[in-house]
């Protein structure tokens, strides 16, 4: 199983650490196109800080993210896995995983990344800001720049069942298709709660976050072995989840929707 995720905007500040090598990254084909968008993204951010503010879409209280951006090849790094924190990471809790159950998440997990692609979680990456929607002034859109790269890349990896629970802008980076479409299942969550004796479903950001996260945790701790999106759907019932699933049209991703009405 191989389960996609998104990175968050909220990271960690490694204080100490090597800095940042490209060839200790996994999925090395993609290094041409990390030096392109990182040497683009450094001089962006040593240039006008109005106008990377502007490309990067910071408010005037994250003008600092600039001179964390300009310094990149010489900041400390962290593994990625560590780097990234927010809701679903939180709710992930790599750090509390047996030894077992977080190996498995070195060889499943692929977090993506508007300035790195895509990276394992013990990849040593610094602390950066570049989300996946940014258009660089001669890269243009990252999710184009992405396209071509990943495309080579991932269909070496997807080689079971793909679990996909990254939200839009990174699923832009790369869209399965064909057989390894029919082997992949995307997950939104629904939060249901009862109001004026009508039950409604609504997507949450914090419900949704989080749930993935957990979800992410729950499969990797249960040593889940789903090969395909309809045994995922039954480990995750086993698992105690609400899902609702349908089989989709040939060379489709199934979509599956968790109900939850709490955390």
């Amino acid at each position: 199983m191989l389960v996609l995720l998104p990175p968050s905007e909220g990271k960690a500040a490694p204080e100490a650490g090597a800095p940042l090598a490209l060839d200790a990254l996994s999925l090395p084909g993609l290094n041409p196109a990390r030096e392109r968008a990182l040497t683009e993204l450094v001089t962006l951010c040593t240039g006008d800080p109005d106008t990377a503010s502007a490309v990067l879409g910071l408010s005037p209280g994250l003008r600092g993210e600039l001179a964390r951006n300009a310094g990149l090849r010489t900041a400390p790094t962290l593994p990625a896995g560590r780097l990234y924190t927010g809701v679903l990471y939180d709710a992930l809790g790599l750090a509390t995983l047996d030894a077992a159950a977080y190996a498995r998440a070195e060889e499943s997990l692929l977090v993506f990344s508007g300035l790195w692609g895509a990276v394992r979680i013990g990849d040593p990456i610094p602390a950066y800001r570049c989300s996946g929607g940014v258009r660089l002034p001669k890269l243009g859109a990252l999710s184009g720049h992405w396209r071509g790269p990943m495309a080579e890349v991932m269909p070496g990896l997807a080689t079971g069942l793909v679990l996909d629970l990254r939200s839009s802008a990174y699923a832009a980076l790369w869209k399965p298709a064909g057989e390894v479409a029919a082997r992949t299942a995307t997950v939104r969550v629904l939060h249901e709660r009862v109001v004026d004796g009508v039950t409604k479903r609504s997507v949450v950001s914090h419900f949704n976050k989080a749930t993935k996260g957990r979800i992410v945790r729950d499969l990797l701790e249960a040593d889940a072995q789903p090969q395909s999106p309809a045994e995922l759907t039954e480990a995750l019932r086993e698992l105690k989840y609400t899902v609702e699933a349908a089989a989709p049209a040939a060379g489709k991703p199934w979509a599956l929707d968790v109900v939850v009405d709490e955390l």
